[in-house]
């Protein structure tokens, strides 16, 4: 009996490490990650690390964990990645074990090819978004009593943008157009123009105004210009990033932010990420789009063999899903619609159809170079 209770054990004891090997590796890998993003999925043998540089909007994204999950478990991709302004990762040399950069616009992706085009490999557009306005309710209550927005159903356009520029430019009170709750001059707060993409796409957008609904070229950007530089130099200090942005238009208010430039998306992402204070804001919060707009597109940029990987992994369905769901990021791929319907949030429509194209990359660094050291 001794002999067979021996082998009993044995055997137990060889089907538990099978087991542990086996069974409870399906369960992944719950390890702290490397830039905010863990490996949700699989061996850290099999994994790839990739550092890269990314705009501040993709932040809540990539530290979704479903998304984590698709990176780490169907592609073997862990993030190492920091912060920066679109514009400020393109002017900057990257460094050699840099894998990936992804900016918010097609213009920082042009601007890089300029002045770095031997480091990269390889460039997809994956997300859009347009350039919106961000309000409050009592401020596009006072500027539709001006004509200048109109609400089409639940979307708040702004159908008068130049009469808008206008009364900025003209230096008019906000008790000029009927808000006397407001103090000093009407203003559009965007983010650097030299730092980030959000402020450089508006640039782009307000030269174009400025010169009468026509797209600014090498002969008519030099007589918009010096309105564009005073209009930034009005605005002071200047946050870097659209995220920053964004969390002080919430933080401070309709009295200190009562107009910012921002990305549609980041309202979907902030009534999902903090569904205890979207009730309170959601019947004050507006947000306003511009007629025309400017897309904003968001290109991954692979510098390295491993950056190629990325691109593949973020035209995965399922993540393109995710990022629109709950996100807020329109597709970048052909043949992908967006239904506004599962974002339960009124107000975003289902197609932008007014949209001028962007000055050429050309224009916008004559914009950026002659804004340098105007704002900061």
């Amino acid at each position: 009996m001794g002999k067979v209770a021996g082998i009993l054990i044995f055997l137990l004891i060889i089907i538990g490490g099978v087991w542990y090997a086996f069974g409870r590796g399906d369960q992944g890998d719950s390890s702290p990650g490397i830039g905010g993003i863990g490996g949700l999925g699989g061996s850290a043998k099999d994994e790839i690390v990739l550092k890269g540089m990314v705009g501040g909007e993709k932040v809540g994204l990539l530290q979704d964990p479903d998304v984590q999950k698709i990176l780490s478990r169907k592609y073997g991709i862990r993030l190492d990645y920091y912060k920066a302004g679109s514009i400020e990762m393109v002017r900057e040399t990257p460094a050699q074990d840099v894998d990936f950069l992804w900016p918010s616009s097609q213009v920082a992706l042009e601007l890089f090819k300029q002045e770095h085009r031997s480091r990269l490999r390889k460039a997809e557009i994956v997300f859009n978004s347009p350039i919106v306005l961000y309000s409050w309710d009592i401020v596009a209550d006072a500027l539709a009593a001006q004509s200048i927005v109109e609400k089409v159903d639940a979307t708040y356009y702004v159908v008068d943008m130049p009469r808008l520029i206008g009364v900025v430019t003209s230096g008019k009170k906000w008790s000029d157009v009927g808000l006397n709750e407001l103090y000093g001059s009407v203003t559009i707060i965007s983010t650097d123009p030299t730092k980030s993409n959000s402020g450089n796409m508006f640039s782009g957008l307000l030269a174009n105004l400025l010169n009468g609904g026509d797209v600014v070229d090498d002969s008519s950007i030099e007589t918009v210009l010096p309105e564009v530089v005073r209009f930034f130099r009005k605005l002071g200090y200047l946050e870097h990033s659209s995220g920053d942005l964004f969390d002080q238009y919430l933080r401070t208010g309709v009295g200190a932010k009562p107009i910012i430039v921002g990305y549609e998306n980041q309202i979907v992402e902030f009534s999902l990420e903090h569904a205890d204070l979207w009730p309170q804001v959601k019947d004050e919060m507006r947000i306003l789009y511009p007629v025309p707009t400017v897309w904003s597109s968001h290109p991954i940029m692979s510098l390295s063999p491993k950056g190629d990987a990325l691109i593949e992994a973020l035209m995965d369905p399922e993540l393109q899903k995710l990022a629109w769901e709950k996100h807020g990021f329109r597709t970048g791929l052909m043949g992908v619609e967006n239904d506004p319907q599962v974002l339960a949030i009124a107000g975003i429509p289902a197609k932008i159809t007014k949209v001028i194209p962007m000055p050429s990359p050309q224009v916008m660094d004559r914009i950026i170079v002659s804004l340098t050291g105007e704002t900061n």
